[in-house]
C-alpha cells in the first residue's frame, strides 16, 4: 500500500518504542524510511533496529536543536528527493512533574514538556510541508493519549501536553489542508514502552484497561502501526485533524 512512499520517523529508542513498531509496519507496506535518535546512548539500539529494515538509514536529531531539525531534513530531502509520511512520536516530562502532585508543576517543567511533546509537532510539520509538496502532498501522524481529556493518576503536566498536541493536529490540518497535507492523531492504550515504564503505577492501568475495555485486551504497538498505514496510505486520503483510538475500545466507558 505504500510503495514508493518515503518517511521519517521521530521517536524510536529501542524495540519497545511505538515508533518502531510503526515503522515496522510502514516498511512491511513498502516505504522506505528514516529514523532519528536522539542522543548517542540510544543511536546502537536505534542503527540495530533499522538495519533490519533494506533501504533505510539514520541520523542524529532532537528537536530542540533547531539546527539538528534543519540537517535532518536537508538530508532527507538530498536522500529521497521529498518526504511522503512524517511520523511524530516524541513525548517528555521530568520526572518530578510526573511524581509529584501536578499542582506542584514547575514553570520549567510546564515548558519543557510542551516544547518537547507539543510544539515539536508544529515545528517538524513547518519543515516537512515544503519535501510533502514535491511528492503532491503528504500525512503526518503523531501519538496522543486519553490522558489528554480525562485525569490518570501521575499523568499530570503530561496530560496537558497531549490536550495541547491535539490541539496542534486541528490547527495544523487547516493549516496544511490546502497543501494536500493530512494530520492526524493515534490515541493508544497503555504500552510498556520506555517512557510508560517512567508513569508510577503502570502495571495497574494496563491490568485495569484489560479487564474493563470491550475487547478486554491490551493494545500492541503492532497495531498502532497497522492503523499508522491506514492514515499513510491512500485509503485515507480525505482523513485529516482526527484523533483516532486504538486502545481496545476503553476511551468509550464510563466505568
Amino acid at each position: 500500500m505504500l510503495e514508493g512512499k518515503t518517511g521519517l520517523v521521530f521517536g524510536v529508542a529501542n524495540r519497545r518504542s511505538i515508533a518502531w513498531g510503526i515503522g515496522q509496519a510502514l516498511a512491511g507496506a513498502g516505504a522506505r524510511l528514516a529514523f532519528t535518535y536522539q542522543e548517542d546512548r540510544v543511536k546502537e539500539f536505534v542503527n540495530d533496529l533499522a538495519a533490519t529494515l533494506p533501504g533505510t538509514f539514520t541520523l542524529p536529531c532532537d528537536v530542540l536543536n533547531d539546527a539538528q531539525v534543519d540537517e535532518t531534513f536537508e538530508r532527507v530531502d538530498r536522500e529521497f528527493g521529498g518526504l511522503d509520511i512524517l511520523v511524530h512520536s516524541i513525548a517528555f516530562a521530568p520526572r518530578e512533574a510526573l511524581e509529584n502532585p501536578f499542582v506542584e508543576t514547575t514553570r520549567d517543567a510546564f515548558r519543557t514538556a510542551l516544547d518537547v511533546s507539543a510544539y515539536s509537532l508544529v515545528h517538524l510539520a513547518r519543515k516537512a510541508a515544503p519535501l510533502m509538496e514535491k511528492r503532491g502532498g503528504g500525512s503526518i501522524i503523531t501519538m496522543t493519549y486519553l490522558g489528554s481529556d480525562r485525569v490518570f493518576p501521575k499523568y499530570n503536566v503530561m496530560g496537558v501536553a497531549k490536550a495541547a498536541l491535539e490541539s496542534c493536529v486541528r490547527y495544523l490540518a487547516s493549516d496544511l489542508g490546502p497543501r494536500n497535507i493530512r494530520v492526524n492523531a493515534i490515541s493508544a492504550g497503555p504500552i510498556r514502552t520506555l517512557a510508560a515504564r517512567s508513569i508510577q503505577g503502570f502495571p495497574r492501568m494496563e491490568e485495569h484497561v484489560r479487564e474493563v475495555s470491550p475487547l478486554r485486551r491490551n493494545t500492541e504497538a503492532a497495531e498502532i502501526g497497522d492503523v499508522a498505514v491506514f492514515l499513510a496510505s491512500n485509503l485515507s486520503r480525505n482523513v485529516t485533524g482526527v484523533v483516532l483510538f486504538c486502545d481496545s475500545g476503553y476511551h468509550v466507558m464510563g466505568m
